[in-house]
This record gives structure tokens, C-alpha cells and sequence, in this order.
């Protein structure tokens, strides 16, 4: 079977459905404001490499990241996080950002290696103690603690020992899940389990331009498997740790536009939403993988399967965190994918004249009706389980003006956009009880290192690390303060 005939054979009921429609234009009534549901959960997020800094300190073993930086031309300016935002010394200062914005619950994540040093073995009772100390400073401000086990820093001893295509690491992560669980679960009730698998395995195994920079598809396939097996895994230890635990995990997803009506297009759209949005999420909550993404006699294969894979990778999540920046408009033809049996272009390839969109520093397109789509769509997915908004934001790079102040009317322009479409499908069924700002602060921003600023918070890190809240930060704490727009 060729490539083209595969796409054509993978169109099933749901790329029938599928708009072919390229860039849709809001929807009547987007731009509407109105009031959120009752105790929606208001908040921000980071992650811990992007902020912690403290990179050596109170035991604290090596990280892949830790180990990328450090490797020549990889990041934009041969930047670090070994200071990054100095939340481990300034957690306090953080928390009062949040207290400032009137936000109620906190996203943050634990860094792995600050719990076990090399990934497996002894606990590391000064990094339990730093999470403790944030736990009970954010409970005592009145802030809901949101942690993330995993948000791509793995213990670069696990990598020297094959990392996530190797299957034993998704043991060890159900190893790391139960000590966290039965550290912090008497003070802390929900727990997301990753973020964005999707990104983390294609851009550290596939395209090697995030850690720990590795270029090999057949690893990176194998590795999306590892990742769903540490899924059930994890899940269960956290359950085994306290059963009152409320566990989800966190899914980058985006709505696959077809380029064009061409049944090559809109085939190649519903492929790639199956591989990109539901690989994870769905299969996770499923215990089996979406049909029509390989070939059903070599998908065993390439994922390394096992006989009781389905039940060891199957979550019944409480719920389900969201991710979401932009929208990908899909066409088949030449990819830039490098999956086998996949062709899809690169994000937004086209520009169609009836409907050119914003972009922000980062070059990212503004499309704010992908946002209620996306949430639509995963909501038939993911069913009845509250979803959490986990990361939403926009970079734009302004700094201080004459006055000392950070003015970002683009980055306000986007939330209230975004916050419109988002309201719209809550009123139309969809579960949503929260929402976190990526970010709150600006921090290391991965290979694009301080370059892009996403924050809600200005951070000088020429000088002590100082944060200034932006106008953006100021607006949103009326958001969270009236929980309308």
C-alpha cells in the first residue's frame, strides 16, 4: 500500500465529519463577555526547570536538560535554567504574584531528579522537603496546588540507560509517582501525571532539537508507547499511595484543519488528528491506540508491544488538563513529520487571503475559534471528565516603558479572545472548571532560552531576578476577581 493509498484508506467517520474549510472565522457572539460557573478555578502555571534554577543544590542529580544546555549551539543563546527564575529560593515571591492576581490555583511541576538524584533508588529528603515547604505556603495563601509529575526533565541516568524507549522507565516513573503520592497526597488532592507527551518524545527522540536531542524515529515511536505504559503505571501507583487521589494527565492538542476539500486533505487532517490529539489522551482513557495511524500488522512492532499492554496503560483519569497555543492546518503531500506513514506540512504552511490571522513574537498564529473547537472536539473524547485548562498563553516581548511599566495590550487582546471562546464551549456542555495562564512568569523558554517572554510577570534576569507584574497580569487579577470577562 503507498502512502497516498493509506491516507485515503485511514478517512473513517470522523474525518467525514471534519469541516474542510481551512481558517474558520470566528463564530458569532465569540467576542461576547458573560460570567464563568460558579468556583471556576482562576490560576497560572510554569514547570520546574523553566523557574527553579538551584540546578546543583540540596542533592539534586542531573537532568537531561541539565545535560542539553550544555551541548553547543542548542539553545538560542547559549542560555541555561541554572538560575532561571530562582524559584527555589523565591517561591514565596511567586506565591505572592499569584495572591496579587487574585488566582486560586497553581500549576507547577516536580522536578524528578530533585526527588531521586539519578531517577530510581533512594529518596532525596531535602527535595520532598522543598515541595512540602511549597505545598503548605501555597495552602496557607489559600491557593490550590496543581502539581505535574513530569514536565521533560528525566534523570539523565535513565537516559544513559535508553530513556523512554526503553520500557523500564516507565517503571521507574511509577516508582517516582508512588513516593510523591505518599509524600504529598495527605496535602495535595489532584495530580497530572505528564505534560504534553507529544512534544517532549517528537522534539527530544524524533527531531532532536529538545533533550535529550536524539534523532531516531523508531525510538521515538517506541517511546510513545513507554510514555502510555508509565501513564497506567503512574496512575495506579498514585491510586495504591491514597485512593482519595484525583489523578489526570496533560495533552497538548490543536484543531487539524484541512488545507483544502481534497479527499487527500481532509484524510490527511483526520490521520493527523489521531496521531497528534488522540494518541495520548485517548488511548490512555481507552487502553487501546486509534485505528488507521499504522498499518494494523507492523503497529506491534514499532510500539514493542506486549500481551497485557492495553490493561497496564489503561487510566480511568478524573480528569484531564489542556494545552492549547494555536491551530495546524493539515495537507497531504511533503511533511516535515519524519513518521512513517504520515504526511502532513508544518504548522499554518499556508496563508490563505480570505482570513490572514495575528502572530505573536514567537510567530505563532492567534486563532482563538481553534480554542472552543478543540475543546468540542476533546470533550467527546475525554466525556464527561472535568477538563483543566493547563496552559494558554502568548509571547510577546515588550519590556519596560519611560514609567517602569511592562504595557502588553496584544497579550490582553489574546486572553480575552481566547477567554470568549472558551466561555462559548462551556456553555455549550463542555466540562471546563479551570483555567491556567502560560505564564506566570517569563522564564526559560526550552531551545528559545529568555528570548521569548510569555509571562503575565516581567522577570529581570540581568538583575536579581526581579518581577514586575505587566499590565496583562494586572487585567487578568479582574478577571479572576469577578470570574467574568
Amino acid at each position: 500500500m503507498n502512502r497516498r493509498d493509506f491516507l485515503m484508506s485511514g478517512l473513517g467517520a470522523a474525518g467525514a465529519a471534519m469541516a474542510p474549510a481551512a481558517f474558520a472565522k470566528p463564530k458569532a457572539g465569540a467576542q461576547a463577555g458573560g460570567a464563568f460557573p460558579p468556583g471556576f478555578y482562576w490560576g497560572a502555571a510554569t514547570a520546574a526547570y523553566q523557574v527553579e534554577g538551584a540546578y546543583r543544590e540540596d542533592g539534586k542529580g542531573e537532568s537531561i536538560w541539565d545535560r542539553f544546555v550544555l551541548a553547543p549551539g542548542k539553545i538560542k543563546n547559549g542560555d541555561t535554567g541554572n538560575v532561571a527564575c530562582d524559584s527555589y529560593h523565591r517561591y514565596r515571591d511567586d506565591i505572592a504574584l499569584l495572591k496579587a492576581m487574585n488566582l486560586k490555583s497553581y500549576r507547577f511541576s516536580i522536578g524528578w531528579t530533585r526527588i531521586q538524584p539519578d531517577g530510581a533508588g533512594a529518596v532525596n529528603q531535602k527535595g520532598l522537603d522543598y515541595y512540602s515547604r511549597l505545598t503548605d505556603a501555597l495552602l496557607e495563601a489559600g491557593i490550590r496546588p496543581l502539581p505535574t509529575l513530569y514536565h521533560w526533565d528525566l534523570p539523565q541516568n535513565l537516559e544513559d540507560r535508553g530513556g523512554w524507549p526503553v520500557r523500564d522507565t516507565a517503571d521507574r516513573f511509577a516508582d517516582y509517582a508512588g513516593i510523591m503520592g505518599k509524600a504529598l497526597g495527605d496535602r495535595i488532592e489532584n495530580w497530572s501525571l505528564f505534560n504534553e507527551s507529544k512534544t517532549f518524545t517528537a522534539l527530544g527522540y524524533n527531531q532532536g532539537v529538545f533533550a535529550p536531542g536524539r534523532k531516531d524515529p523508531f525510538a521515538f515511536i517506541r517511546s510513545t508507547h513507554v510514555v502510555n505504559l508509565a501513564h497506567g503505571l503512574g496512575f495506579k501507583a498514585l491510586k495504591a499511595a491514597n485512593p482519595k487521589l484525583k489523578v489526570g494527565s496533560v495533552y497538548d492538542v490543536t484543531p487539524m484543519i484541512p488545507a483544502s476539500d481534497r479527499p487527500e486533505d481532509v484524510a490527511a487532517a483526520d490521520i493527523w488528528d489521531r496521531w497528534q490529539n488522540l494518541w495520548f489522551a485517548a488511548t490512555v482513557i481507552d487502553g487501546r491506540y486509534p485505528d488507521g495511524v499504522f498499518p494494523a500488522d507492523r503497529q506491534g512492532d514499532l510500539l514493542n508491544w506486549r500481551d497485557g499492554d492495553g490493561e497496564r496503560m489503561h487510566a480511568d483519569l478524573d480528569f484531564v488538563g489542556l494545552n492549547y497555543y494555536s491551530g495546524t492546518l493539515c495537507a497531504y503531500g511533503k511533511g516535515a513529520s519524519g513518521v512513517p506513514f504520515i504526511d502532513v506540512d508544518a504548522q499554518w504552511p499556508y496563508a490563505p487571503p480570505a482570513f490572514e490571522t495575528a502572530k505573536t513574537d514567537f510567530g505563532w498564529n492567534v486563532y482563538p475559534q481553534g480554542f472552543h473547537d478543540i475543546l468540542v472536539r476533546m470533550h467527546k473524547v475525554t466525556g464527561n471528565r472535568p477538563i483543566e485548562i493547563t496552559e494558554n498563553g502568548c509571547a510577546y516581548n515588550m519590556g519596560p516603558a519611560a514609567d517602569g511599566q511592562i504595557h502588553d495590550p496584544q497579550r490582553i487582546a489574546f486572553y480575552r479572545d481566547h477567554f470568549a471562546a472558551m466561555l462559548m464551549a462551556i456553555r455549550e456542555g463542555v466540562p471546563v472548571r479551570g483555567y491556567h495562564a502560560w505564564s506566570l512568569m517569563d522564564n526559560f523558554e526550552w531551545a528559545s532560552g529568555y528570548s521569548q517572554r510569555f509571562g503575565l510577570t516581567y522577570v529581570d534576569f540581568a538583575n536579581g531576578q526581579t518581577r514586575t507584574i505587566k499590565d496583562s497580569g494586572r487585567w487578568y487579577a479582574g478577571v479572576a476577581a469577578a470570574n467574568r470577562i
